[in-house]
């Protein structure tokens, strides 16, 4: 799903209200918010949707798969998404219904 698809389900779900110039709007507006937010250092709660927050990583000493040689990786922060229990059911029902496999081969 792109940004475009997702400002179309807004403009359905409000209904004839705004126009799809408003909707995107909208949909910046909040991917803004979250953006700011993180950018802050702080997380965001949405009930039933999932938590984005930040995770300071520690430095630390990881290998060159090709060479094998340790390599030096700086401490960084990076933005996470933690799904809530009813969205992580949901995907869970999705799959179920599908037959689908998430496993990695």
């Amino acid at each position: 799903m792109t940004k475009a698809d997702l400002v179309e389900q807004v403009a359905e779900a409000i209904g004839p209200g705004l126009t799809k110039k408003e909707c995107a709007l909208v949909v910046d507006g909040f991917l803004n918010a979250v953006k700011q937010a993180l950018a802050q250092g702080n997380g965001i709660e949405i009930r039933g949707f999932g938590t984005f927050k930040v995770r300071h990583r520690k430095a630390r000493v990881a290998r060159n798969p090709r060479t094998g040689e340790p390599v030096q990786v700086p401490a960084r922060v990076s933005p996470v998404f933690k799904p809530s229990k009813h969205l992580r059911a949901r995907v869970a029902r999705l799959e179920a219904s599908d037959g689908r496999s998430t496993g990695a081969g």
